[in-house]
């Protein structure tokens, strides 16, 4: 995958909320553009269409693009930035206030001085523990993180029946944090102890599905 994939899904997702609010006067606008630079496949299209608020609409084609690869993801920024949508959203103009380049990461620092010693200083990495199970107030964190495919990543990367998922769906009826949350949690109590946070993390961040790379990466993290 090209570039910085989590780059782009990262802007997208720390100014969701005002990216709603700058959009969400003219949603089919902007999923009529979306659509036309196939931004968005066929169903991800006629599922927004079908939406009849116009917040949800917005909230949905974001949670798509958090989906996708770079390419597409810096593509839907560069949409957002455009002149004609600056001018139609005037409230889109803090995308372009925003710095282009990334700092340098202490560690990316780190690992450049290190470059530079003879071999024999370099530090050994020391191999991190693996993870313990994943816990509830984790399972919450992720379902935060998954758009409304979620029944997708659940058959493709849990393993969730469909009749499964559509019993949680009215289980859980307008509740799509829930519906994830309990997914999430049936995954768990069927793999019992072989439900650690470094499987689920392996399991979501596998290309064929759709969970944004680098947005999970707490789990990864040591409890």
């Amino acid at each position: 995958m090209d570039g910085d994939p989590a780059g782009g899904t990262k802007i997208i997702q720390k100014f969701k909320l005002q990216l709603i609010d700058a959009l969400c006067g003219d949603a089919d606008f902007v999923l009529q553009h979306c659509h036309s630079l196939r931004l968005l496949s066929q169903r991800e299209y006629e599922h927004v269409k079908a939406t009849a608020v116009p917040s949800e609409k917005v909230r949905d084609i974001l949670d798509y693009m958090m989906t996708k690869n770079s390419k597409s993801v810096q593509s839907f920024l560069d949409l957002l930035k455009a002149n004609e949508m600056q001018e139609t959203f005037h409230k889109l103009g803090f995308l372009k206030k925003l710095p282009q380049g990334r700092p340098e990461t202490a560690e990316k620092k780190k690992t450049k001085r290190q470059g530079n010693l003879p071999a024999e200083e370099v530090p050994l990495k020391q191999p991190r523990k693996s993870s313990g199970m994943v816990t509830e107030k984790q399972l919450m964190l992720v379902a935060r993180r998954i758009g409304s495919n979620w029944k997708e990543v659940g058959r493709a990367a849990l393993e969730i029946s469909s009749t499964r998922l559509e019993q949680i769906i009215e289980e859980n009826p307008r509740n799509l944090r829930e519906c994830v949350f309990t997914m999430l949690r049936d995954w768990t109590m069927r793999e019992r102890e072989k439900a650690t946070a470094d499987c689920l993390h392996s399991l979501l961040t596998q290309e064929e599905n759709a969970v944004a790379p680098g947005s999970i990466d707490f789990l990864l993290e040591d409890n």
